[in-house]
């Protein structure tokens, strides 16, 4: 794990006529391709969203550089502007492989941003020069660097976890194993918290939607092959508002669990329309499994075995039965899937 996390951070203005503009940046070699992306895609997500800004921080994906951002909303007045305020945004850059920390400890950061927020809105309203609002931005930097460093100082003390699975492979001559694997199904159904339960043996009791995608990635090693193997998950947001975006994420998968609630007779039944949306992109084979969550909440469950059975069999898919919560089935799932995907591709061979 690399000793700085934060890979950027951008400091943007946006105008309707004129458009995103990167005010502030650092480190100083930000590449222009991910200023121009990051602010492109940060305004687009407020577009049509009648002039409403997101209170709360939420995270944006950029596969393309293997980054995410976690993004803060401001509005400042200014006649000027039209509306009367004008739109700022702070996007804090960091890696894939240090999503977990980010995730698992969203809240941890609301009360920094707020911080920064404050200062520079401030600093906005009185006018003030670029040079102060710079100089704030770099204590924000390194308050979050001393948040970040506690945050791992208490997974370390904290985790009492086994890596899964047990044994260590020599990976030189399997480098090429590496798979992509698709998680889908309606929001709250536990897509996230199963993910994070895998990858981190963490369970997140807040829901925090998904913006798009969130990638990570896992090596598991399979004992009846000999090798290891290396997943990266696209956990893919259910929201209705993302549907036109989702369908660029499916390309190239190998793997899909179709997600649903056993609490929510619903997201039991929108499971054939995930699956049909999914055929229409995947035109190569892949394996699939079907998973419902929530096996904890015993008294709620709202879906019987039977129909159950009866549409993983007309997908052609395993069924397993999961908790986020308590962890059950979890790792079985995606061992399960591996080895799978492992039998197809020999067959194939």
């Amino acid at each position: 794990m690399e000793k700085n996390p934060i890979r950027g951070i951008i400091y943007s203005q946006f105008h309707e006529i004129e458009g995103p503009t990167t005010l502030l940046w650092e480190p100083d070699g930000l590449s222009e391709d991910i200023k121009r992306l990051v602010n492109n895609k940060s305004i687009s997500l407020l577009r049509g969203e009648s002039g409403l800004i997101p209170k709360s921080l939420i995270i944006i994906p950029f596969p393309s550089f293997n980054l995410k951002s976690i993004v803060k909303y401001l509005l400042v007045k200014d006649r000027s502007y039209p509306g009367g305020f004008r739109v700022s945004a702070i996007n804090l850059l960091f890696n894939d492989i240090e999503d977990v920390i980010f995730y698992k400890y969203h809240r941890n950061f609301e009360s920094v941003f707020k911080k920064i927020t404050k200062k520079i809105t401030q600093l906005e309203k009185s006018r003030a020069g670029i040079k102060l609002i710079a100089g704030e931005l770099k204590i924000f930097k390194i308050d979050l660097l001393n948040l970040i460093k506690e945050l791992r100082d208490e997974e370390i003390s904290t985790f009492h976890g086994e890596e899964f699975p047990e044994t260590k492979v020599d990976l030189s001559k399997f480098s090429d194993f590496r798979f992509k694997l698709i998680i889908c199904g309606d929001p709250e159904v536990g897509k996230t918290s199963a993910v994070l339960r895998f990858t981190d043996k963490a369970f997140k009791r807040t829901y925090l939607p998904t913006i798009g995608v969130n990638v990570s990635e896992k090596e598991v090693q399979l004992k009846e092959f000999n090798i290891e193997i290396a997943f990266t998950i696209w956990d893919i947001a259910g929201q209705q508002k993302f549907q036109s975006m989702r369908k660029h994420f499916y390309t190239g998968a190998e793997g899909v669990f179709l997600m649903f609630d056993l609490t929510s007779h619903e997201s039991f039944q929108n499971i054939s329309n995930w699956y049909e949306d999914i055929k229409l992109k995947l035109k190569d084979d892949f394996v699939g499994f079907l998973l419902g969550n929530k096996r904890d909440l015993v008294t709620e469950r709202r879906v019987g075995i039977e129909e159950i059975h009866k549409l993983a069999k007309d997908l052609n898919m395993d069924y397993i039965e999961t908790s986020a919560l308590t962890g059950i089935n979890i790792d079985k799932a995606f061992y399960d899937m591996s080895k799978a995907i492992v039998s197809l591709n020999e067959l194939k061979s």
